[in-house]
């Protein structure tokens, strides 16, 4: 006798898995990353100075990285409205964007004040 509920489907889904195993993977780099940084600067004081003083190059990876993910959201909203070009699915995409905006802001509103 099977029970349903006790094993859902979505729950071992490659999908899953495979996002879990993403998401592992990029904690462990930045763990690996931290710990090397800290090891090569001596302490972790010397890591903390070294992130502060390299903060406007990361800025300006931060900014590179948007722009080329709105070039890639441009070319994806092209297509899509191509595809699908009814109200409800600009609304869709409307939403998104806003979402995508207000979370980039809300990041770099929460780093601006961190600094400060």
């Amino acid at each position: 006798m099977s029970i349903p509920w006790l094993r859902p489907r979505w729950l071992f889904s490659r999908r899953i898995a495979r996002t879990l195993l993403w998401a592992v993977m990029l904690l462990t780099v930045a763990v690996a990353t931290n710990v090397l940084g800290i090891y090569f600067v001596g302490s972790i004081a010397g890591w903390e100075r070294w992130l502060a003083d390299a903060a406007g190059y990361f800025l300006l990876w931060r900014l590179c990285l948007y722009g080329a993910t709105a070039y890639g959201w441009l070319w994806m909203r092209r297509r899509l409205l191509a595809r699908d070009s009814n109200s409800d699915a600009q609304r869709r995409l409307i939403r998104a964007e806003i979402a995508g905006v207000a979370a980039l802001l809300a990041l770099e509103l929460s780093l601006l004040v961190r600094d400060t």
